[in-house]
């Protein structure tokens, strides 16, 4: 099913995105997606990067601010990502009922259309969020 949903997000552009939705309404619940492009439509996706090229995504959630990490590489070789929000916890690790939370799909999707808030950082920035988002 992840391969699917990939080629589905892989083909996601400005120009396709009405049908792209469509495909996407297979692999997610309603509020699931709405809460995804509404965070998009928001302007909540956050890219920061650092002159050297690294890139560290934070999504402003509703009720907080959560770090997510997208494309992490697995020992098989496929690509996952990770979110520090509780419904990632529960939804997609422990109980499996989801592929991903809205942050997740968020950042994939805002990154696709070139839809994430990108902000410079320096090394000493860059730290000073990653903390943060460690609580730390």
């Amino acid at each position: 099913m992840a391969v699917l949903l990939d080629a589905v997000i892989q083909d996601l552009t400005t120009d396709t995105v009405n049908d792209s939705l469509e495909k996407l309404r297979f692999f997610f619940p309603e509020t699931l997606l709405l809460g995804a492009l509404d965070l998009i439509d928001r302007e909540s996706v956050i890219v920061y990067k650092t002159p050297w090229g690294r890139s560290q995504y934070e999504v402003l959630g509703s009720t907080a601010t959560y770090a997510v990490f997208p494309g992490l590489p697995t020992p098989k070789g496929c690509a996952t990502a990770y979110c520090t929000c509780p419904a990632y916890a529960y939804s997609v690790l422990l109980s499996e009922t989801q592929l991903m939370c809205k942050h997740v799909l968020a950042t994939v999707l805002a990154r696709r259309l070139g839809r994430c808030v990108e902000r410079s950082v320096n090394a000493n920035e860059l730290a000073s969020i990653i903390t943060r988002q460690c609580n730390v």
